[in-house]
């Protein structure tokens, strides 16, 4: 029977937070980033509104302005679609530590 692994000390699951924190965090602000730039670019909004229409899709609230363009309707639709999937990532980084904590206590319970 093999040797029993205990969990790593509690810095070391912080400091794994903690990276996976700021990881997640730049998905989002570069996620941001693209929306600010399309809502700018493609509805002529200025940076606060391009923020806030940006950051509505990304957390999935819905669009605040309307498409005045076709190319406008397009970039707010794959930026939905793509909001969708990066905001998920993003989560998913986050709780990746605490599922895999979690999983590995429930390991050393079973063997115990």
């Amino acid at each position: 029977m093999a040797a029993l692994k205990k969990l790593p000390h509690h810095t070391f699951f912080a400091n794994r937070m903690l990276r996976n924190i700021l990881a997640a965090s730049g998905i989002i602000f570069f996620s941001l980033g693209i929306g600010i730039w399309g809502y700018c670019y493609f509805f002529n909004l200025s940076v606060v509104d391009g923020f806030y229409n940006a950051s509505m899709i990304l957390t999935g609230m819905g669009p605040i302005d309307a498409a005045p363009s076709a190319a406008a309707k397009l970039f707010a639709g794959f930026y939905a679609i793509y909001s969708g999937v990066a905001f998920l990532t993003s989560v998913a980084v986050i709780l990746g530590p605490v599922v895999h904590r979690f999983l590995h206590q429930f390991r050393l319970d079973i063997e115990e």
